[in-house]
């Protein structure tokens, strides 16, 4: 079925407004408020929904094209709104593969509702304390790193639980922000991506009825859900962020071209696009191997993901340092841009997984033994 978006049309029309003001914005942290209720304005969080649920049609792969375009004029657009993008294409997965799904994606494709991811921190333990109570659950907790969380509807999270029965559990539930006990911390003051409202939100004593628990799984074990996150995350995501090192190495190449006469440019320029052209394949065999959706949910898949993964985030962030060394003094002044985006790129190194834990993954999957060995923290006494 056809998509009834342009996601170009859209990005020609907001990106050089989305540009304006980009400097201001990371100096102060103000979240891109404003962006928002553009993309809003133009159904682009209903963007993924297939249009029989009432949505855009977009592919997987023309939203990776849109979020790459978007980090071109203001990055932490693109990437707060890669989070909302990855939660509904993983709820396309699960519809289209006769899971749940279905429900989530009419509730965007209606109220064109922002959703605030909290997966990535949580991985595989989550944190906060959960108490049964009639009907459903008491959640207390902290969740940082909730990107879009000033303009965010639906909290996607999860929390601990130790049921008498079964043991730990990690409960995975929907809570929306107009919910009883829910706020946010205002915290987010951070190195780069500083516009993305990534703030911790905090749940205080909220209800969660029995109904809205999507998903039970054992705590500190993989689950087989990941297979779907990582591999429709990833490319998403890495896509906003080799957005930023080919805005990074434009920036460079303009002030190269006034230095072409210096015996040093040329080998600056070619291991620029050297590093950049690692970057950008990488990235695009993320998206070929999600493939619109056409993949099989297994380990290997997601494994194959995270290698590429790891290869993309070092190649991002190898971009836009060697894209600061090639545009010479200019570089270290604000005005250019250049120095942004090298702090924004650093945040590539925090997403699912860290190259140490991917690397872990990849290592204990091909020995044939469980991907993950998530030991749980055990807080040591103090002595008496």
């Amino acid at each position: 079925m056809s998509a009834s978006i342009n996601l170009n049309a859209i990005l020609e029309e907001l990106g050089p407004r989305f540009a304006a003001g980009a400097s201001d914005r990371d100096v102060a942290a103000e979240f891109v408020t404003d962006h928002y209720d553009a993309l809003r304005e133009r159904k682009v969080f209903s963007a993924l929904v297939p249009t029989e649920l009432g949505g855009g049609g977009a592919s997987h792969s023309e939203m990776c094209a849109f979020l790459r375009g978007l980090a071109h004029y203001c990055s932490s657009t693109a990437l707060a709104v890669s989070m909302h993008q990855h939660l509904v294409a993983a709820a396309v997965f699960n519809y289209r593969n006769g899971r749940p799904g279905q429900k989530l994606l009419e509730r965007v494709a209606e109220k064109e509702a922002v959703l605030v991811s909290t997966g990535a921190n949580d991985w595989l333990g989550s944190n906060g304390e959960v108490e049964r109570v009639a009907d459903g659950f008491r959640v207390t907790a902290r969740k940082p790193f909730a990107s879009g969380s000033p303009k965010g509807d639906v909290l996607v999270t999860s929390a601990p639980y130790e049921d008498p029965e079964e043991g730990w559990q990690v409960l995975h539930f929907p809570v929306p922000f107009a919910s009883d006990g829910v706020s946010r911390a205002g915290d987010w003051d951070t190195l780069g991506m500083r516009a993305t409202g990534s703030e911790t939100v905090v749940l205080d004593g909220v209800f969660v009825p029995d109904e809205a628990v999507v998903m039970r799984r054992p705590r500190h074990a993989y689950h087989m859900a990941f297979n779907v996150i990582l591999t429709v995350a990833m490319p998403l995501i890495l896509s906003a962020y080799v957005g930023v090192a080919e805005a990074a190495a434009e920036i460079a190449q303009a002030q190269a071209n006034k230095r072409i006469d210096d015996p040093a440019t040329p080998f600056q320029v070619g291991e620029l696009t050297n590093t950049l052209t690692t970057a950008q394949l990488a990235v695009d065999a993320m998206i070929g191997i999600t493939n619109d959706w056409q993949f099989e949910a297994t380990p290997e898949t997601a494994n194959a993901i995270l290698v590429r993964k790891t290869i993309a985030a070092n190649a991002v962030i190898a971009t836009v340092e060697k894209a600061l060394e090639t545009a010479g003094g200019a570089g270290f002044y604000s005005k250019l841009g250049l120095e942004r985006l090298l702090r924004d790129a650093h945040g590539v190194q925090f997403h699912p997984l860290p190259e140490k834990r991917q690397q872990q993954f990849t290592g204990r999957l091909a020995l044939g033994l469980d991907p993950i060995l998530d030991t749980p923290v055990v807080p040591v006494k103090a002595a008496a």
